[in-house]
């Protein structure tokens, strides 16, 4: 039986990047805040960080927030006061140092909207919501981090022989994620071996798609989400697909840029088939295959 879905306990932490403007990262991809600590100089580094900081025997870089998503970067006078956000994403510790923290609030995550379009091109918000009244900007910090640290080209890559492509191909897989960069990653990891897919950008989107397929004969086979989205969560679609009778043969990949054993346990609760930290694309296309070996052996029988 699948246990009811699991909604980890994840608030909102607000922050400055300008004095006027609020921000929010989840609290789950935050393992610390401290004051600024001198830093030291990391040669050729990306403009945008600062230096090294070693905290807790970690050396990890700092990046200067502001500058990294397009407003002025802080000055000297400025890092007396500022506060260094220490995240743990994309398998890296990495330090953000923004100009003041404000606070940690609850967060119902199911009323964050998509960033409308008076933002214009600011490329780093991946939703908004209101807080006593005021918008706050909840930033996209896997693409800030890809910018600053661009992916090696060979784990967008994956390797598989003739025979696996031809396991995968006919396959029906649907990809889940509010992150326009972990949608790239996606896509270009299996249009690199010509394996079509279809693509949602939230999971309340993703469970219309899967519904409306199973309704018209041709469901799909395997989904791959994020864990970490506003609205519908990869926990609670997970779970609504393998609690809906017509669609729970599918075979569910839930990823997260956590470096978390609980996020992986919590995974497996609510009915996931694998729990993958991303992003490795022979990984993802390998956890592909099990779902098809699963379909066949099932198919067989």
């Amino acid at each position: 039986m699948i246990k009811a879905a699991t909604n980890q306990s994840q608030g909102m932490l607000l922050f400055k990047l300008t004095h006027l403007q609020s921000f929010a990262i989840g609290t789950l991809k935050v393992k610390e805040i401290v004051p600024f600590t001198p830093l030291t100089a990391i040669p050729h580094s990306h403009p945008t960080v600062l230096g090294a900081a070693t905290l807790r025997g970690d050396t990890l870089p700092v990046i200067d927030m502001a500058k990294a998503v397009g407003y002025p970067p802080l000055s000297k006078d400025e890092l007396k006061n500022s506060y260094i956000i220490i995240t743990d994403c994309r398998r890296m510790l990495v330090g953000f140092l923004v100009r003041g923290i404000d606070r940690i609030t609850e967060c119902n995550w199911h009323n964050i909207d998509s960033p409308p379009s008076a933002l214009g091109k600011n490329v780093f918000v991946t939703g908004v919501t209101k807080v006593d009244n005021k918008l706050v900007q909840l930033l996209d910090v896997e693409l800030l981090l890809s910018k600053v640290f661009p992916d090696n080209p060979d784990s967008l890559q994956p390797i598989l022989t003739d025979m696996e492509r031809e396991v995968l191909r006919p396959l029906k897989i649907l990809l889940v994620d509010d992150s326009a960069v972990a949608r790239r990653q996606l896509s270009q990891a299996l249009d690199s071996i010509s394996i079509p897919y279809f693509i949602a950008t939230n999971g309340h989107d993703a469970l219309e798609m899967l519904k409306h397929a199973a309704g018209a004969g041709t469901p799909f086979d395997i989904l791959v989400s994020d864990i970490e989205m506003p609205g519908l969560d990869g926990y609670e679609l997970a779970f609504e697909v393998q609690n809906t009778t017509q669609l729970s043969h599918a075979y569910i990949i839930l990823h997260t840029s956590l470096s978390s054993e609980i996020s992986v346990s919590q995974a497996h609760q609510v009915g996931a088939h694998e729990a993958l930290t991303k992003f490795e694309a022979n990984e993802l296309i390998h956890a592909m295959l099990r779902g098809a070996e699963k379909k066949n052996s099932l198919t067989v029988a």
